[in-house]
This record gives structure tokens, C-alpha cells and sequence, in this order.
């Protein structure tokens, strides 16, 4: 019987120093399956020409040289970095580099083989690419793993604070979103990302977007098929800052360290409710219209009062409608609508937050909200945020846990 093949899929641009890391941590695999390497390094051509981009194209020319001389596993280099080889202005970015990645795999590989997406500045243990494989054998039905995360602190007060600022952004988010139990459950990371090619092929590969393309590519797998959200073995993203791509951890912490945390509110729970109390009346709507807010905002963003007539025409079951339904409201729809709802609350963070654990973890609420009127994400202790930061990431890792239960059980509730 053939080996399935891994195969990571890694952008890199200007990360000579962290690359080895994560190269090391590929070659100390031990798992069952051949591993195979495909490596882009990238970056605009006009940097070249930019006096201020000079330190990336070099970063980028010594990266190339040593993995011409990398002792490991063989790798496939994509040069889009050297003099006349970078992206058009147009056509540039993480997503670019992706799809051409995974454009160079497809035609090398097996429905059966297994893409792992990578970033250049990740770590993970020697059991990461087995707990994969197995996690896929026991899951004969998921299509992709959006596999679990964890940023380590580096012992600078100003970068832990924002990397546990935005964890606590991020785990608020997705664990609101596993308590409703929506399909779209899961953090878009790219680091953080497993697939079939089978999988892969049917839903195009990554988009070539600048930014957010993890975001795009996992919502068109869950529209797919089934994604699982847990697994043994964490991936380690660094905790740096970072103005490569317009959003995500590095700009964030960027943006954050000076005070500007506006593109990632903690949500209020209340949001979610509201969510909620729409994928109750699904099987209701399949007969008839109803109204809330959540369905106003969805008539506003398509630009129509008739949502439901045309999938109740295409789609005659409540099981079909409810998959039509999911389809249509998607990952995207609800952080509009749930942004859209906090623009509308003028609520802090703090207080958007401290309101969901007295409403589901009141315990836990008096403990980390001593005093709830002073508790400040710019003043607290990094130990207190810290602390917080792994509260809800092991509630997180329990809702993960029975939403995977319920899929190998054939219990799945949604989609």
C-alpha cells in the first residue's frame, strides 16, 4: 500500500531568521507518511526599486541561499523574490503565494495526501504530522482541520500584552461561536490549516487575496464538507509584530501596542444570542418568513426583502434548506453582523467581556473580575491576562472537543 504524502505549504518573506525554526521542527517528524516541502519566497518587484524595501529583498536573498544549502528534508523552491521574478503590483501578497504553492502540489499529488499549511515563523512538535494523520483516519468524513493554536509569551511586557489582548479577542470570538453552535466555529489561521487535496482541489485552493485568504479558503472547505476543530498536537505561531499583510496577529499587535484595538472588539454575547435565536427558527423559515435583527441585517447586505423564496424553490427539504441556509449565511455574514451590532452597543471591550463570563462562567467572572469597574486590558497584569487568555482557551479546546465527538458519532447538529 502507498504512503500518503504531507505536504507543507509555506510563504515566506522576510524571515530568514525565524524559517530554520520551523524547518527544524518538519525534519523531527516522526510519523507515518513521506513529507514533502514546497517553500515561496516572495515579495513585490518594486522593492527592488524602494530604497526603504532593500532590507526584505536581501532578507529574502540570503533566505534563498540557505535552503540551497538546507541539510533537511528536500525542498521545492518557488522564487518570486529575486530581481525580475517578484509579484506585480496587482498581484502580490500571502494569498498569492499560496495558491501557487498549492497550484505546484496538485499536480504531484493524491486525493488522499494530506496539505498542511505552514507560516515561516511557526513551531510544532515532532508528533504534529502524525496526530494529523490519525485525527483524518478517525474522522473519515472531515474534509480539513482547523487545527488549535497557542501564541508563547517572549517576556516583553509591551508584545505579550498585545498577543494576549488579541488571543482574548480571538477565543472570545470562536468560543461564542461554538456555544451557538454555528458551522463557522473555528479561528482562520494559516499557520493553523490541514486539508485533503482531495478536498483542496474541489474548492480551488486559496484565493489570491493580500490578507484574510486563510478566512476565505476555510469558510469554501466548511462549505464543503465537515471541519474538524480539534487536535493533539497545537501549532505555535511567534508572537511578533508585523505590517506585511493588512490585518491579522502581527498587525494587530502592531496596531494594538499603540492603543488602536478598534478592528478587534471583543464581541458582546449578546450578538451571538441573536444568531442563535435565528438558527432555531430555520426549520420554521423553511415555511415561512420571519423577522429580528439578524435577518434584517441579512436583507440589507444582499439588498433584498426576499432571502428565503428562492432556497425554499431550489431546495425541498428541511436538512437541504437548513445546508442552503449556512451556505448563505456564512462566516462572513455573521462578523458583519456581529460588527455592525457592537458599533451599535458603545461598549468597552472590558466590559463586553466581563459580561459573558458573569452570564456563562460567573465562578470563573468573580475571579478574574475582582474589580470588575477597574479591570483594564491596557493596566492589568500580564499574569492575570495570561491567566484569562488560558481560561478560555481550554473552554474553547471542551467545546472543540464534543463538536468532533459529534461528527465521529454522526451526530453532527448543523451541517
Amino acid at each position: 500500500m502507498t504512503r500518503q504524502t504531507i505536504y507543507f505549504a509555506i510563504p515566506v518573506m522576510d524571515e530568514k531568521e525565524y524559517l530554520p525554526f520551523t524547518l527544524d521542527c518538519i525534519a523531527k517528524q516522526q510519523c507515518n507518511a513521506n513529507i514533502k516541502i514546497y517553500i515561496c519566497v516572495n515579495q513585490p518587484e518594486s522593492c527592488w526599486e524602494k530604497k526603504e524595501k532593500q532590507i526584505i529583498c536581501e532578507n529574502n536573498q540570503e533566505t534563498i541561499k540557505l535552503l540551497g544549502n538546507y541539510p533537511g528534508p528536500d525542498i521545492v523552491l518557488v522564487d518570486k523574490s529575486s530581481r525580475g521574478n517578484g509579484w506585480e503590483d496587482k498581484k502580490q501578497g500571502v494569498g498569492h503565494a499560496r495558491k501557487l504553492l498549492i497550484n505546484r502540489i496538485l499536480p504531484v499529488s493524491s486525493d488522499t495526501d494530506i496539505l498542511i499549511n505552514m507560516d515561516a515563523d511557526t513551531v510544532f512538535d515532532s508528533d504534529y504530522c502524525q496526530t494529523i494523520l490519525d485525527n483524518f483516519k478517525a474522522h473519515k468524513n472531515a474534509v480539513a482541520i482547523a487545527v488549535p493554536y497557542y501564541h508563547e509569551l517572549v517576556k516583553s511586557e509591551p508584545e505579550d500584552r498585545s498577543i494576549l489582548r488579541y488571543e482574548i479577542y480571538t477565543r472570545n470570538y470562536n468560543l461564542n461561536l461554538l456555544r451557538i453552535n454555528s458551522p463557522y466555529a473555528y479561528t482562520a489561521l494559516g499557520s493553523a490549516i490541514a486539508c485533503t487535496m482531495k478536498a483542496c482541489k474541489a474548492v480551488g485552493g486559496f484565493d489570491p487575496y493580500c490578507s484574510g485568504e486563510d478566512f476565505y479558503f476555510l469558510q469554501k472547505l466548511c462549505k464543503y464538507g465537515h471541519i474538524l476543530r480539534y487536535n493533539e498536537s497545537k501549532v505555535y505561531p511567534a508572537s511578533r509584530y508585523s505590517s506585511r499583510v493588512p490585518f491579522g496577529t502581527g498587525p494587530a499587535m502592531h496596531k494594538g501596542s499603540l492603543g488602536d484595538w478598534k478592528s478587534y472588539p471583543v464581541f458582546d454575547y449578546s450578538g451571538f444570542d441573536l444568531i442563535k435565536e435565528t438558527y432555531k427558527e430555520i426549520n420554521k423559515l423553511f415555511y415561512e418568513d420571519i423577522d429580528n435583527e439578524f435577518i434584517c441585517f441579512l436583507k440589507y447586505i444582499f439588498s433584498t426583502d426576499d432571502l428565503w423564496s428562492p432556497l425554499r424553490k431550489n431546495y425541498k427539504t428541511i436538512s437541504s434548506f437548513t445546508r442552503a441556509f449556512h451556505n448563505k449565511v456564512d462566516g462572513l455574514r455573521i462578523f458583519q453582523f456581529l460588527r455592525n451590532h457592537q458599533s451599535q452597543l458603545g461598549k468597552k471591550d472590558e466590559r463586553c467581556l466581563s459580561d459573558f463570563l458573569a452570564q456563562y462562567y460567573p465562578d470563573e467572572h468573580s475571579y478574574f473580575f475582582r474589580n470588575k469597574e477597574t479591570f483594564s486590558f491596557a493596566t492589568a497584569p500580564i499574569q492575570q491576562l495570561n491567566e484569562l487568555r488560558d481560561f478560555l482557551m481550554q473552554q474553547e479546546s471542551n467545546y472543540q472537543q464534543a463538536v468532533d465527538y459529534k461528527l465521529i458519532n454522526n451526530k453532527h447538529d448543523i451541517l
